[in-house]
């Protein structure tokens, strides 16, 4: 399945029903009097959440979702029915903005999540509904509203706990299939992972946490170059960083300086993401010998100016993995108690999407070909 987490669709809300102009007409009953009901209300959209959907790729071939209209009244003092509520399913992490506007409506984080889009019509009134001892054969009704009609951007942001971060062949994929049953690619040329992908680790046999990996990163990243700046979102709803540092890189480059870049597109993309809890993992170890290794990584804690937690692994020969994932494991649990404050969330939250925006707006003036001296985009991290 194709992995989608974007998508602009339409959702239109029902019309509610109109008002009934109707008199009583029995034999026998002379000047029955007005009986004409009032219309049901319209039908409204309601977006739910549904683990079993990881993508929304589904919302590029249906873009267009309408509830139903309210039934008019009738006579004999009959309300018409009320139109049935629409519920679309999307994934567990989706958030939902006016496209038009770029209002942020919500999020859907759990199943029991209903997040109501559309406001379906008010029903009208029927001439019942204006009588009176000075107006007693009333012509007067009212017409339903019209059901709210509305274009959103769904975005989808993975909900991990632990996200990896790092440049291309670093480890990460292969990590996430050392510690989960998760199976990504695995390759030695860079930028197999082009998808990001979730790995369900299990510690002891009632505890687990969600470990998100995401396409490598490279200098230029936050300004478009390779395919993190796409996926970086999804680092935003994790609760702690682990930034994976291969020693002897393929490609022969520095490892101090390739933390170093990843770290400066951090900043450049989110300083709520830059300023999350992120532990430093030696990656690799066992292409390197045991003494040399331990002092080129106290000479890299020392260059970095790094104090943090530091873990040297090798997902091949699974050497240190265990005592990763308990501590990531014990350092979560201590975390539940210790939820980030809401105004947490929404500076992530507002980052993320400004910066989302921004490079929304300077690809559509690229496909109209307009002059960036033309253009206005602004953007204030």
């Amino acid at each position: 399945m194709k992995f989608v987490d974007e998508a602009s669709i339409q959702v239109i809300a029902g019309d509610g029903g109109n008002g009934c102009l109707s008199f009583r007409r029995e034999k026998y009953i002379e000047r029955g009097g007005p009986d004409g009901g009032d219309g049901g209300d319209g039908g409204s959209v309601y977006l739910v959440g549904d683990e079993a959907l990881n993508t929304l790729v589904d919302f590029r071939f249906q873009p267009r979702y309408r509830a139903a209209k309210g039934e008019h009244g009738k006579g004999s003092d009959c309300t018409g029915a009320s139109g049935s509520d629409l519920y679309v399913r999307v994934p567990v992490g989706t958030s939902v903005f006016d496209d038009e506007t770029q209002e942020y409506l919500g999020d859907v984080n759990s199943e029991e999540d209903r997040l109501c889009v559309a406001v379906g019509g008010h029903h009208g009134l029927g001439n019942v509904r204006f009588k009176s001892s000075t107006n007693r054969a009333p012509r007067k009704t009212t017409p339903g509203t019209t059901g709210e009609t509305r274009g959103l951007r769904l975005e989808l942001k993975l909900i991990a706990d632990v996200g990896l971060l790092g440049m291309p062949n670093a480890g990460k994929s292969t990590l996430v299939g050392a510690v989960s049953a998760a199976r990504p690619k695995v390759a030695d040329y860079p930028f197999t992972t082009l998808i990001p992908s979730l790995g369900v680790v299990s510690v002891g046999d009632d505890h687990s946490f969600v470990i998100a990996d995401i396409p490598g990163l490279i200098e230029g990243a936050a300004d478009g170059a390779g395919l993190g700046v796409q996926f970086l979102k999804h680092l935003s709803r994790t609760r702690i960083l682990l930034h994976l540092l291969d020693m002897n890189p393929i490609d022969g480059s520095d490892p101090i300086e390739n933390f170093r870049v990843i770290e400066n597109e951090l900043v450049k993309y989110s300083d709520a993401i830059a300023n999350k809890e992120r532990w430093l993992v030696f990656t690799k170890s066992d292409l390197e010998p045991q003494g040399e290794l331990e002092d080129r990584i106290k000479e890299t804690c020392v260059s970095l100016a790094y104090e943090g937690p530091t873990f040297v692994i090798s997902a091949v020969t699974h050497h240190g993995t265990d005592e990763l994932v308990h501590a990531v494991a014990q350092h979560l649990g201590s975390l539940k108690e210790e939820k980030e404050s809401g105004d947490a969330q929404s500076a992530i939250r507002d980052q993320v999407h400004q910066f989302s925006l921004h490079k929304r707006l300077e690809r559509k003036a690229r496909r109209e070909r307009i002059d960036d001296d033309e253009i206005e985009v602004h953007y204030e991290p």
